[in-house]
């Protein structure tokens, strides 16, 4: 791929989207513009990550959008909820899932493309997160782009939306091991739905653990300290 491809890459700081940013970036050729979203979310931790992760990547074009879903509530992340701990319930979706959320981030990303000439929006969903959450599902990735070029200038003279989700169809252990295969540095990246104030992760949401476990999967071990 030319380096001259441009793409935005949504990326809170997590692990599965600072390992699509490397694979757009590293792998693909992409330049890449990145985008974390202040949302309201107790997990603020992962702002910071962003940056961190953006920086190590050489990412020149990093930004903060400011979204207040904690106006609209009905998670775990933006509302006075338990986040749940030890528990995993298959096939429902968790309170963990923050309504719209991908919607409008898939959106403000999309405008931004067209800002920055970019075709293609890379997004970290993964087979875990479609799942339970129903904004990470194929289906909906790709009405989006429908959507996306229907919506857009760009698509409207003739270009295309392209969503991007390299990881769809990877577990965390493949995630883990894309990722390391690219020289991520995963010490920089925070996954915890429900940090301590100081940003140690609790070791006991659905997303500790899920990481914890693809690190186990590959006999390695995660440069995170947790708090158990």
């Amino acid at each position: 791929m030319s380096s001259e491809e441009h793409a935005v890459v949504l990326l809170s700081g997590g692990l599965d989207s600072s390992t699509a940013l490397a694979w757009a970036s590293r792998e693909m050729g992409w330049k890449c513009h990145t985008v974390a979203f202040d949302y309201g979310q107790r997990h603020r931790i992962e702002l910071e990550a962003s940056i961190n992760v953006a920086e190590a990547l050489g990412i020149q074009d990093h930004r903060t959008i400011k979204v207040d879903l904690a106006a609209i509530g009905g998670s775990a992340l933006t509302e006075n909820i338990d986040v749940p701990k030890d528990q995993h319930e298959e096939n429902s979706i968790p309170i963990t899932y923050v309504p719209a959320r991908n919607m409008i981030f898939l959106s403000l990303a999309a405008g931004l493309a067209e800002t920055v000439d970019a075709s293609k929006i890379v997004i970290g969903a993964n087979i875990v997160d479609y799942s339970g959450y129903p904004d990470c599902r194929p289906d909906f990735l790709n009405s989006f782009a429908k959507t996306a070029t229907l919506g857009t200038k760009m698509g409207a003279e003739g270009s295309t939306v392209e969503i991007v989700a390299p990881l769809l169809k990877m577990n965390k252990s493949e995630i883990i091991a894309l990722g390391l295969k690219l020289d991520l540095d995963y010490a920089l990246t925070r996954s915890c739905y429900d940090p301590l104030a100081n940003g140690m992760p609790c070791g006991h949401c659905d997303s500790c653990l899920f990481r914890k476990a693809g690190f186990a999967g590959l006999s390695k071990l995660d440069p995170l300290t947790y708090l158990d």
